[in-house]
């Protein structure tokens, strides 16, 4: 069996009634006829919608296939014995064009019992936006239960929402529970469990293509909803050149930013996980001692498990990207 690579996934386009033409023009990325394309799912093992491999000899399976014979050496061994067949994250790129509905994902307890699924804790990672764009996390001010459905009747939630103003670069780490919302003219990077669990819990009184109101789960969202009041919202960093810093650490995973100007080594020998790369600016050539890669702005690539050492070179003056993975 010949070994693993750094491997490349096809795009999963998703046309979304509030989506836009970033991910072409911005992350020049084909995604054909679609009136309004949202999303791109970068790297998914998402049931209907699993990503399939588009370079090497590996070209033309699927994820899941791929973890169905690889196991460990994909994944790492911790992972493959809390996931099993199921890859554990879900990378997307987001164009929001219009603001996106108000809503909350339950917990892993919740999700287990009410969707046999797992819960849904996310991050974001502000890309580009336009000037004035704001995104909604938590709430401005200490809310109850009793408070936020008093406010929800008299169409007066957004009185009670936290929203900030982005700008690229920003980044929002998003706990199951916490109420939130991608606002209009923002691209994003989003790291989340696998899980497509969401309730709406507010949209604007908007009207699908139809005419008729989004569905609203406003029952299902009473007792998911974290009602704390937290200080901060935005994940405070300090960009460094060159090495990785960290924005989220959590059980589901880790994420690093990278700023390269030179080639950086790394060494993944103690870490028992795959390692995603998500390049957000520039061009590098991603070396392994299993063969070599070239990632440029909007491109997602899987380093597998097994591959304990990776170059990072970067071809154009400088380079940007996001490191995932688990532990």
């Amino acid at each position: 069996m010949e070994g693993l690579y750094p491997l490349k996934f096809t795009p999963i386009f998703k046309d979304k009634i509030w989506g836009g033409n970033k991910i072409k023009t911005l992350l020049n990325k084909d995604f054909g006829d679609l009136p309004n394309c949202g999303e791109s799912w970068e790297l998914s093992g998402v049931s209907g919608n699993v990503s399939v491999v588009s370079n090497g000899f590996l070209a033309g399976n699927s994820l899941d296939e791929l973890i169905e014979v690889y196991m460990g050496d994909l994944v790492g061994d911790q992972v493959f014995e809390a996931y099993g067949d199921e890859f554990p994250l879900l990378i997307k790129f987001i164009d929001a064009n219009d603001d996106l509905s108000i809503q909350v994902h339950p917990d892993d307890e919740m999700s287990e019992q009410r969707h046999n699924a797992f819960g849904k804790t996310e991050m974001w990672y502000v890309m580009q936006a336009d000037k004035g764009s704001k995104l909604q996390s938590g709430f401005n001010q200490q809310v109850d239960q009793a408070k936020y459905l008093e406010k929800l009747e008299k169409v007066e939630l957004t009185d009670i929402l936290n929203f900030e103003e982005v700008t690229a670069g920003d980044v929002f780490f998003i706990p199951a529970g916490r109420v939130h919302a991608i606002g209009k003219g923002i691209l994003l990077a989003e790291i989340q469990q696998t899980s497509d669990i969401t309730y709406r819990i507010y949209d604007y009184d908007r009207r699908d293509d139809k005419g008729n109101p989004r569905e609203l789960h406003t029952d299902l969202a009473l007792d998911a909803i974290d009602y704390t009041l937290h200080p901060e919202y935005k994940t405070k960093y300090e960009p460094k050149s060159n090495e990785s810093v960290e924005l989220v650490s959590c059980k589901y995973f880790t994420t690093n930013v990278l700023d390269l100007n030179q080639t950086v080594e790394k060494d993944y020998n103690k870490l028992d996980s795959f390692v995603i790369y998500i390049c957000l600016d520039g061009e590098l050539r991603i070396e392994t001692e299993s063969g070599s890669e070239s990632v440029q702005k909007g491109e997602t690539i899987l380093i597998p498990a097994s591959i304990e050492h990776v170059r990072l070179k970067p071809v154009s003056a400088s380079a940007k990207l996001l490191e995932v993975y688990i532990g």
